[in-house]
């Protein structure tokens, strides 16, 4: 299984990005999604998750009210919606999925995105 993040690039501080979260041999429907980031010499670290229900929504601290994460599933698709960004956001962003609700490690992720640069610009 492999997923394709997406949507990624160079913007300036305060900035909104989409990123995108695809796969064409998996279901996302009954399964939850999670955002990583790993910024360089730093873990890779969670930074939202939506689990197979959409109610069950979850945000690291640093992005609460900045990001929102949603899905579509008869594209089945995850976005990660990107506002106020800030130049600390900047990492290489992965999604991952293949459990059927959120976990913050990425130890418990079987599949994984390829990962799609973000950089914010101060």
């Amino acid at each position: 299984v492999q997923l394709q993040a997406s949507g990624g690039g160079l913007v300036q501080a305060g900035g909104s990005l989409r990123l995108s979260c695809a796969a064409s041999d998996f279901t996302f429907e009954n399964n939850a999604i999670g955002w990583f980031r790993q910024a360089p010499g730093k873990e890779r670290v969670v930074v939202s998750c939506i689990s197979e229900s959409v109610d069950s929504t979850y945000y690291e601290d640093s992005v609460k009210g900045r990001f929102i994460i949603s899905r579509d599933n008869a594209k089945n698709t995850v976005y990660l919606h990107m506002n106020n960004l800030k130049p600390e956001d900047t990492a290489v962003y992965y999604c991952a999925s293949g459990i059927r609700y959120c976990r913050l490690r990425s130890g418990s992720y079987p599949y994984w995105g390829q990962g799609t640069q973000v950089t914010v610009s101060s």
